[in-house]
């Protein structure tokens, strides 16, 4: 089917942390087919690797040093296509981490390209002049600390880097870069790859004149400085819709092929979801990391979804409570209910937004951070930051599948600690009873039985907090199903009109004469007619 991704469900996958089957400690493409079963139980659409290429891993494979083979601790070429087969013999999409708007400094293209200013991949990466002090040639910033810009004694230049000193940016200006990276798309698409994750979609390119960016106005400066900036000269600049057309042409080519875009930008993600993915030239689908923080309230969710389809009805969003960059969901959002009824509803509620949706690897188990020692780290964010920002490590921490010695994810010594609170949350405890892991098995499959939860829309019912209500229905289908959930943790009731019982798998919940009563953090669905009226009883 050619639009299979709309309303799809992708399960992430951190190949450093699902399965070692080498014994080194470290998560290998073997192990990932080994455990492909487990993902197809749980009812989902496709797999997102997370990079797997060759590099110095100073940022965990988010710097490519070959985008054209596999890193020899995950294992080889061949590994990979075994890899496709099987998932796609199990009925399960593949899509891979494409990593382009930076590279490692081991890359040989940035080798050539700082050797001198008259080599052929000269202008390749974002080279700039100092000023006449000496100093960068503006003020724009790294995330992962200090300036953006490093000096190269060589070429007697600066580079742009928007992570690490060690992650050179592109130039993507230069039409060279772009078909480089057009005939990288088609090296994986023609080994049977259904789509691409865009890291940092829209951080390709950058203003020509390389203009300082505005200040925000803060009361009290932010963990990190990078946040107290308007990044409008050093990332989604208008020059990127041409390229993503670019991009999503050679995608069509082939058949029933997408690509989802991860949006970094904290004061407009909603809106640049919408512009990217707006008509059938650009995106298939974008997300950003609005859903990805500290907001669980009704009104949150609510705005999010009303304000991506206000502003990009034609547009497609891809939403995830959790990935690899973020603390896990059900212990950042615990202060909502107990920890597991969170991981729960969570489920269940992630499962019954218009979009497609995203889930991480662990999340099926209501997996938690891991509490980590500075010694442990080897994220460059928290060796930055620490300790007030503890950086991404915790949710990094290596798959539990059983209670033998470290979850069973390898039998030598794991690249980040499995503790006892992540162990204790394996697959093989969950298999049986009501369990996490049974509640999202459970609900991706009333979702999967009912196509209006996977591409109708979505009518929000006025209700006050804590109390979400929303009729998912489509004009094609005569099926509307009623959606509510009380994100708090004290009982709630609502008076329900033109619904008259509850379906699927639903929690706390009791319906009687007309009056939905939740418990705390319960949730409920309904089939009901379009005159449904649902107010707080």
């Amino acid at each position: 089917m050619q639009d299979w991704w709309r309303g799809s469900v992708t399960y992430q996958i951190y190949p450093r942390s699902f399965q070692d089957d080498n014994g080194d400690g470290i998560g290998d493409l073997p192990g990932i087919t080994r455990r492909l079963p487990h993902v197809a139980s749980l009812g989902v659409d496709a797999i997102w690797l997370s990079p797997f290429y060759p590099s110095p891993m100073l940022d965990m494979g988010y710097d490519v040093s070959d985008y054209y083979d596999v890193h020899p601790e995950f294992g080889t070429l061949a590994d990979f296509d075994d890899l496709v087969r099987v998932a796609h013999d199990l009925g399960l999409k593949v899509i891979v981490d494409l990593v382009i708007a930076h590279c490692s400094h081991l890359h040989p293209i940035f080798a050539e390209s700082r050797r001198d200013r008259t080599n052929p991949k000269a202008d390749w990466f974002v080279w700039a002049d100092p000023q006449p002090d000496g100093g960068p040639p503006n003020n724009w910033l790294a995330i992962f600390g200090g300036t953006a810009w490093t000096w190269d004694a060589g070429r007697r230049q600066y580079y742009l880097h928007n992570f690490l000193a060690e992650q050179p940016a592109f130039n993507f200006h230069n039409p060279q870069v772009q078909e480089y990276f057009l005939d990288v798309f088609r090296f994986w698409l023609d080994r049977g790859v259904d789509g691409f994750r865009l890291d940092t979609v829209n951080y390709y390119f950058q203003d020509r004149a390389l203009r300082s960016n505005p200040a925000l106005d803060m009361e009290r400066p932010p963990i990190n400085p990078y946040d107290m900036q308007d990044q409008i000269f050093s990332k989604s600049r208008p020059e990127n819709l041409p390229w993503l057309e670019r991009m999503r042409a050679v995608t069509d080519a082939y058949d029933a092929r997408m690509m989802v875009g991860e949006v970094g930008d904290a004061l407009r993600g909603i809106e640049i979801m919408g512009e990217y993915t707006t008509g059938t030239k650009r995106l298939h689908m974008a997300y950003s990391f609005d859903m990805l923080g500290d907001h669980y309230e009704a009104g949150f969710f609510r705005q999010a979804i009303e304000g991506f389809f206000r502003d990009a009805p034609d547009g497609w969003p891809c939403w995830a409570f959790s990935n690899h960059d973020v603390p896990r969901h059900a212990g950042r959002w615990s202060s909502h209910g107990q920890t597991e009824d969170v991981a729960k509803q969570s489920a269940a509620l992630l499962c019954s937004f218009e979009g497609s949706l995203c889930l991480y690897q662990g999340e099926e188990l209501g997996q938690t951070d891991t509490e980590l020692q500075y010694s442990e780290l080897t994220d460059p964010k928290g060796l930055r930051f620490w300790p007030d920002e503890k950086g991404r490590d915790g949710c990094r921490t290596p798959m539990a599948w059983d209670d033998s010695a470290e979850g069973g994810f390898t039998t030598g010594t794991p690249w980040l600690p499995v503790k006892p609170p992540q162990a204790a949350r394996n697959v093989a405890a969950q298999e049986e009873g009501d369990t996490v892991l049974n509640t999202y098995r459970a609900v991706l499959a009333f979702r999967s039985a009912h196509p209006v939860l996977r591409t109708g829309h979505t009518a929000f019912h006025d209700l006050p907090e804590p109390i979400l209500a929303f009729t998912r229905w489509h004009e094609d289908v005569a099926e509307r199903v009623l959606c509510v959930f009380n994100l708090g943790a004290n009982p709630v009731a609502v008076a329900i009109t033109g619904g008259e019982e509850l379906i699927g798998p639903h929690r706390n919940a009791d319906l009687s004469d007309g009056t939905l009563r939740l418990g705390p953090n319960g949730y409920a669905w309904l089939p009901v007619g379009d005159a449904v009226t649902v107010v707080r009883a």
